[in-house]
């Protein structure tokens, strides 16, 4: 059991009830915390909820930005709903309770830019009960913007205005500073009446009640029939949306320390990854979140690495080789599962930077494949240029070879296994749209890649990556990341497939409760980590060979398991990082942090989408739920 609270339902819904008093923590960068937070949302705002019963509110409409941090005050006399001793966060919504007064702070469906607060107060006594009822948030407007180091607390350049509201009566607004609204009550006993305030980037007069009941409401409805667990996943999933103001569309950063500490939107493949499950979910926001991630790209059919806190694109760190197979992959399910190809006619435009026409997403997709083939290209081994980084943005690092060299000779296993079975599942949208010669260089790619990672297994695994002068990257150790993706890519025999799981099995997975180890033997003086993107595929690859081990994995993956095993650690039970540290680490069950590179995921370890998507997608795959074109899942 969790030493923070339990599970509970709230509504017909998946809530926690957060009963825990301050418990320490150290972020690494920043100085000690005994806040916990758990991050709630729409199609528009993030609401950030603590376990001080207070408030943060982030909108990336426009860029990352906080408008309010740890705020969010309501009172009725003495009583101050922050007291509550049981915070109830709900999938939407967060709950407090104190003396007579109960407050819901709920993030309404859709993309409204505003929370909208229940304030609900019962008179238990013999006597009239008379009072003030008072919420207060402080309106304090934060860029962050590519911040590595020290918080700097920058405002934005051009700073919204922020709105309280009583609903029906006084509002207040401000770019910076404190709103209050206060409102007499008298109740007689036995009487109860009920206050709606709103807060945040406020339109037009709404009916809150209806707003209220309509929005919880259709948050059953479009949950999906599971277990409550998953219920849980795809609300915070999509609760991580934003309505792109720059781009258009919805963007689906990953969060955590990425975007709420250090201020960037990366790597692109990452909502790619996310918007993945949303295809059978919600395949309207998959739809959305693909355009707005090839909205980031240029002409040539290049992605940057990320954007930065302004929705600019950032290419000074990382030059990664995989990007392009995330949006075709993206594309290609969407397509499979809808059978929507008229969208892929539709104008997609490019980033403003660079001055150019829109073109309709199947000719962006193109040239995001002919980018691949032509510019990332191949190496003299004929695998696919690592460049500065595949997947993992240190493989070069920790890969031995001269980083020079690797960046202009390496070659990527992973990247050809995953491009092996990309590009056959794009091939058949590109037929599918008229464009029968790239279906077929496509297809004919992937035939060569699937048969030069056939010659990488050494008996026991598959090599990682490969160097100039015969360098070989992962001949001596295991790198989880490429084994999954040369079983589904169908370069390991099934023979090959169910002696590589079982090596996995009792060496990456043995003795760790979160899931595989993503590397074995753990390099000497680094930490083993357990990262959710690779255990996605570790699960799916598994399910085709050894169900009840891909089950157990995914197992490993949920809260749950989190929780049984770190029940003192917040992170992981409500929300996570993109990766953990293993057992044999010194924090186990936390996450990663480089402080000597200024950047943690440990200084905001939860939010991250991964710990959402991934699971979601394996559960997916475990179902049966895979792109097949002429099939509906």
């Amino acid at each position: 059991m969790s030493a923070f609270g339990e599970w509970t339902t709230v509504e017909g819904l998946p809530a926690f009830e957060y009963r825990a008093g301050p418990r320490p923590w150290d972020p690494i960068l920043d100085p000690p915390s005994s806040t916990h937070r758990v991050h709630l949302g729409n199609r528009r705002i993030t609401l950030a909820a603590d376990s001080d019963g207070l408030f943060g509110l982030w909108d990336e409409h426009l860029g990352c930005r906080w408008l309010a941090e740890h705020t969010g005050t309501g009172r009725f006399g003495a009583v101050a709903t922050e007291s509550a001793p049981v915070k109830v966060f709900g999938p939407t919504f967060v709950r407090l309770a104190a003396g007579d007064v109960e407050r819901t702070v709920l993030c309404p469906e859709g993309a409204v830019p505003w929370v909208l607060i229940k304030v609900e107060v019962v008179n238990r006594g013999d006597g009239v009960l008379r009072g003030v009822l008072t919420e207060e948030w402080e309106v304090r407007p934060r860029e962050v913007n590519l911040e590595f180091g020290p918080v700097r607390g920058d405002p934005p350049p051009d700073a919204p205005v922020v709105a309280l509201e009583h609903a029906g009566g006084e509002r207040v607004r401000t770019t910076a500073g404190t709103l209050t609204v206060g409102i007499p009550l008298e109740l007689a006993p036995g009487e109860r009446t009920t206050a709606w305030f709103r807060f945040g980037l406020l339109d037009g007069l709404v009916d809150p009640e209806a707003v209220h009941g309509t929005s919880l409401a259709a948050l059953r409805r479009r949950l999906p029939s599971a277990p409550d667990e998953i219920r849980w996943h795809a609300a915070l999933l999509t609760g991580g949306a934003c309505t792109d103001g720059v781009l258009g569309g919805h963007t689906l950063n990953q969060g955590s320390a990425y975007s709420f500490r250090h201020g960037f939107n990366g790597a692109a493949r990452d909502p790619l990854q996310h918007a993945l499950p949303l295809v059978h979910l919600e395949p309207d926001l998959a739809l959305s979140v693909l355009r707005n991630t090839c909205a980031w790209g240029s002409p040539d059919g290049d992605l940057p690495y990320a954007l930065d806190g302004r929705k600019q694109p950032w290419t000074q760190l990382f030059r990664p080789s995989d990007q392009n197979l995330w949006a075709l992959w993206l594309a290609a399910e969407y397509a499979a599962a809808t059978g929507d190809l008229a969208a892929f006619h539709e104008p997609v435009p490019y980033h403003p930077c660079h001055g150019a026409h829109p073109v309709p997403l199947a000719e962006n997709l193109r040239r995001q494949f002919r980018f691949f083939a032509d510019e990332v290209g191949v190496g003299e081994y004929g695998h696919v240029r690592i460049l500065n980084a595949d997947w993992n943005d240190l493989a070069i690092r920790e890969s031995g070879v001269d980083r020079e060299l690797m960046v202009e000779r390496g070659e990527s296993v992973l990247n050809s296994a995953m491009a092996a079975w990309v590009l056959p599942v794009y091939a058949e949208l590109a037929e599918r749209v008229g464009d029968a010669a790239t279906a077929s260089e496509a297809r004919h790619r992937a035939t060569a890649l699937r048969e030069l990672v056939a010659q990488e297994w050494n008996g026991r695994w598959f090599r990682r990556a490969r160097g100039p002068g015969n360098a070989v990257v992962g001949e001596n150790d295991l790198w989880l990341e490429v084994q999954p993706w040369a079983i589904l890519c169908g370069a390991a025999t099934p023979d090959q497939a169910r002696a590589l799981l079982t090596t996995i099995d009792e060496t990456c997975r043995a003795g760790s409760p979160l899931g595989a180890r993503h590397r074995w033997p753990s390099p000497a003086g680094a930490q083993g980590q357990v990262w959710f993107s690779v255990n996605m595929t570790l699960v799916w690859a598994a399910s085709l060979h050894d169900e009840d081990l891909a089950w157990d994995e995914w197992r490993r993956m949920t809260l749950h398991a989190h929780t049984a095993a770190y029940p003192d650690v917040w992170t992981g039970t409500l929300s996570g990082p993109d990766c953990y540290l293993a057992p044999d680490s010194d924090r186990p069950g936390e996450t990663w942090a480089l402080p000597e590179f200024g950047t943690a995921m440990q200084a905001y370890p939860v939010a991250n989408l991964h710990s959402h998507s991934q699971p979601l997608l394996a559960y997916l795959r475990l179902r049966g739920v895979v792109p097949r074109f002429g099939e509906r899942a």
